[in-house]
């Protein structure tokens, strides 16, 4: 249950999202909201999780798992430390992330579109320098939008192929029109990076934009490339030239002077590395290990803090995904069946202690998300009926997760997965194995990055329960850099996957779901869903202008992802529990989204 505390905050974002705003008359201000007016003055001074007396210097060290071998995030090719796009380039526009979804003048000094939101205009602050010192230009704007657009990864196609043009209107001014009105457009491209586009001129002698490199980006953040190794750590050094640190946007943000990320190869290592000190900050996601596992010297002492961070943000979806492009899960049956082969209260207690709440749907936790095993009502019906005939079961009628409360529940959840598979063509050899009526076995391997050792004790769990059911199932283990490349070419059966929610749900929700990525390599859209219903719920978020119908759409959208079954969810938490080296400092006031983007170590400072 949501505390009335949270009803009365949700209430209050999802009211200010809707409130009329200067910016969609056509007038150039200093920020602009997906709907209504940005919380925040023209004259701010800060934003409010951030301490502009936050005190500078020091350094911090974190912990990534896995390996990198390029420092170009923006392109397919490589794998690259994501501290480059949030620490050395910047957008337009930047978020606050103590509201809904907001955005204001960064390298942009106003930004103006219209109702509709069929263009917007940006114009640039005079004053703003990439580290070398050279101007950002709008040639730099237009050219970084255009190769990301078509050469960079695949997370920037979609809305580039929304722009109908771009043009100049002024020494500062660049103005993008779209092919039809969408009212997240305007901050989209907001948020897109601004590169140097000198450094990736080869008539110039630059190097290819669309290439694997080690060569640090030029950008205009606050932060360059001090040192790195590929695959051991990147280092990032505070630029004293940095054009941007009188902005108020940027008051109390990026205080320390050094940020060093280092890698492991797995989770146990990077674990014993922060109990030796040389790792500063440690998340740990299970709570049985909270619980038991942070008694040691430096807890005791004092040299070690151990935080809990609340946030209010939806639960999102932590989980394994079906790959439906693949025959043997295009049947929802299937699916249900190895969901209800999968023992969540066990594995919870072997993992959490019990204590950790399973993700119930994408947008849980907040009053965007579905209830449970109800059936749809008022808007959200009238949106999801056009579409009944081809929803899965459940998306009308209500759906909810099984509960296996005990053996007998796991048994009676067993019981009924047979009979599924069963009705979906599946029976067993005189092995035990099930088979269908072609012969083939139903066989399936969990492909999992190395170093995730806590999800690989997971899918092992749930290769036991479905090894009882006949189910042949393999975990698979291998490098990011294969990783990468396979989940890119959606070339596996089922993997693990964290889909993040906001209290905005917009295009990126086509990036996730949309039919474009069942064959379009690159997209998000890892389970394959095809369905009408997703994709005209994913439109009416986009085109609204009436809160209901916004809320209602939402819960639509998130009934028609959790009938699909296309994952298995596992858990969240309402708050991070964080150990930070005892000089390490956050604000009082925490961010409406908690330890998450811009939080840490963006707004942290050391003494």
């Amino acid at each position: 249950m949501i505390g009335s505390w949270r009803k009365g905050l949700w209430a209050a974002c999802l009211t200010a999202l809707f409130l009329p705003s200067s910016a969609a008359h056509g007038q150039a201000v200093h920020g602009i909201s997906m709907y209504g007016e940005p919380a925040l003055p023209p004259d701010f001074v800060s934003l409010p999780h951030a301490d502009p007396d936050a005190p500078q210097g020091g350094r911090i060290a974190l912990a990534e798992i896995g390996s990198f071998d390029s420092l170009n995030p923006y392109i397919r090719l490589g794998t690259a430390p994501w501290g480059v796009m949030s620490h050395t380039v910047e957008s337009l526009m930047g978020r606050n992330h103590d509201e809904p979804f907001a955005l204001y003048g960064l390298l942009a000094e106003t930004v103006e579109t219209d109702d509709s939101r069929s263009f917007v205009e940006f114009t640039l602050r005079e004053e703003a320098r990439f580290s070398d010192g050279s101007p950002v230009t709008v040639d730099d704007v237009m050219w970084s939008f255009q190769a990301l657009g078509t050469e960079g990864h695949a997370r920037y196609r979609n809305a580039w192929s929304r722009v109908a043009s771009m043009e100049q209107t002024g020494p500062r001014s660049v103005r993008f029109t779209f092919t039809e009105p969408d009212r997240e457009m305007p901050l989209i491209l907001g948020l897109r990076p601004v590169l140097q586009a000198a450094q990736f001129d080869t008539d110039a002698g630059g190097r290819p934009f669309n290439e694997s490199s080690r060569v640090p980006i030029i950008g205009s953040g606050p932060y360059v490339v001090d040192a790195a190794e590929a695959g051991r750590f990147v280092q990032f050094r505070r630029n004293p030239d940095w054009w941007g640190r009188d902005l108020p946007f940027n008051a109390g943000q990026h205080n320390l002077e050094v940020i060093r990320y280092d890698w492991f190869g797995d989770t146990n290592a990077a674990f014993e590395a922060f109990r030796a000190g040389l790792v500063d900050v440690w998340r740990e996601r299970s709570a049985a290990r909270w619980a038991d596992s942070f008694d040691f010297p430096a807890v005791r002492d004092g040299r070690v803090r151990l935080l809990e961070i609340p946030h209010s943000r939806p639960s999102g979806m932590n989980g394994f995904v079906f790959n439906t492009r693949r025959e043997i899960f295009a049947d929802w049956r299937v699916r249900e069946a190895l969901i209800l082969a999968f023992d969540f209260e066990r594995i919870n207690a072997m993992v959490n202690a019990g204590t950790e709440p399973r993700i119930t749907s994408y947008f849980g936790n907040s009053p965007l998300g579905m209830t449970p095993d109800t059936p749809a009502e008022g808007l959200v019906r009238d949106l999801l009926e056009p579409f009944a005939d081809s929803l899965p079961p459940g998306a009308l009628e209500g759906y909810a997760l099984p509960i296996s409360d005990g053996r007998a529940g796991a048994r009676r959840n067993l019981r009924a997965a047979a009979r599924l598979l069963t009705e979906a063509g599946w029976e067993p050899d005189t092995r035990g194995l099930l088979r269908n009526p072609q012969g083939t076995a139903l066989r399936f391997d969990i492909l999992l990055r190395q170093g995730a050792s806590d999800v690989q004790a997971v899918a092992n769990a749930w290769i036991e329960s479905l090894a009882a059911l006949g189910v042949q199932a393999r975990l698979v283990v291998i490098d990011s850099a294969q990783y990468v490349e396979r989940s890119y070419a959606y070339d596996f059966d089922v993997t693990h996957f964290t889909r993040l929610m906001s209290l905005s749900p917009g295009n990126e929700q086509r990036l996730y779901w949309g039919a474009d990525g069942v064959e379009t390599p690159g997209t998000r859209n890892l389970a394959g869903v095809d369905s009408p219903a997703v994709e005209a719920m994913i439109d009416r978020l986009l085109e609204t202008d009436d809160p209901a119908v916004f809320q209602a759409a939402a819960r639509a959208l998130d009934r028609a992802l959790m009938a699909g079954r296309y994952a298995v969810p596992l858990w969240f938490s309402p708050e991070s529990r964080l150990a930070v080296a005892a000089h390490l400092h956050h604000p009082e006031r925490l961010p409406l989204y908690g330890d998450w983007t811009g939080f840490l170590p963006e707004v942290w400072w050391a003494e």
